[in-house]
């Protein structure tokens, strides 16, 4: 069992967690992710571990709620415990001094880019960060990725934070005013990602996602994470998490990640239909 040690709640749906995991904490790197099961009978989600904390022997989570498991995990409060933390899985993300850094992160996909950042900085590298989400209740950790930053941008698309338009518009305002860039880093949503990546590609500058499919075992047996990079079939748990973004094929990504879409939806109803019973 892996107690809930610390819970915060960092807007409507997502939830910051420090989760008791010494073996996990002592060994992460950035980018790496673990496989949570809440409790008997629950599926496995993976989740990238936002940092850890070697000394105190914990590794921290950040959890959208969006279906029955995360709503599960999200409705845990401090000193109950998950049922099974898996990892750390998957390869970490290879730090380098590029020299101009820029690192991308959508919603929720903050957390994930906040250990890479770091360490990317501590490489030698500047860094400019963009932060994009929806609207501003959806944007995280926006002090904790200033700190890290050179030049740190908000964005939203209904400009309640920052400027209002998309983490594209952002990158094209970066390049048209002269600013070389080594390297793009870019994690969030799916449909994010795509459209930073050809984007990139136009401008001839490479770029590194991380992706988060469908995934069950975390050791490549089950197939289920399997991605399409350039004319080869990865599996996102052991080849990644991360990819070349120019070569991911993100829309038979996004087909495989609505393939269950129906059953996360009829799970759902029923969770909802048992919590208000049990009310």
């Amino acid at each position: 069992m892996f107690p809930v040690r610390r819970k915060t709640q960092l807007s409507e749906d997502v939830f910051d967690f420090d989760i008791e995991a010494p073996r996990i904490a002592k060994k992460r790197q950035p980018g790496q992710f673990v496989i949570v099961r809440v409790a008997e009978g629950c599926e496995r989600t993976p989740l990238t571990i936002a940092d850890a904390d070697a000394e105190r022997g914990t590794i921290r989570l950040v959890v959208q709620r969006v279906g029955t498991s995360t709503r599960k995990l999200c409705d845990l409060s401090e000193g109950e415990a998950i049922r099974d933390v898996v990892g750390p899985l998957g390869k970490p993300t290879h730090i380098e001094n590029w020299g101009h850094c820029v690192c991308i992160g959508g919603g929720v996909g903050i957390a994930p880019i906040y250990p890479i950042t770091r360490a990317a900085k501590e490489a030698g590298n500047r860094i400019t960060s963009i932060l994009g989400a929806r609207t501003q209740d959806l944007l995280i950790l926006v002090d904790q990725m200033a700190e890290l930053s050179d030049e740190a941008i908000v964005i939203t698309d209904d400009g309640s934070s920052g400027k209002q338009g998309l983490v594209t518009d952002a990158l094209r305002e970066l390049v048209g005013r002269g600013e070389e860039i080594d390297m793009v880093i870019c994690i969030g949503p799916t449909v994010m990602m795509k459209f930073v990546a050809l984007l990139t590609k136009e401008l001839n500058l490479p770029t590194l996602v991380s992706l988060n499919p469908i995934m069950i075992d975390g050791t490549g047996m089950c197939g289920g994470c399997r991605v399409q990079v350039g004319s080869e079939t990865k599996f996102t748990c052991v080849d990644g998490p991360e990819f070349d973004g120019h070569l991911v094929d993100f829309d038979d990504l996004m087909k495989r990640q609505r393939v269950y879409f129906g059953q996360e939806q009829e799970s759902l109803k029923h969770y909802h239909e048992k919590c208000k019973l049990g009310a």
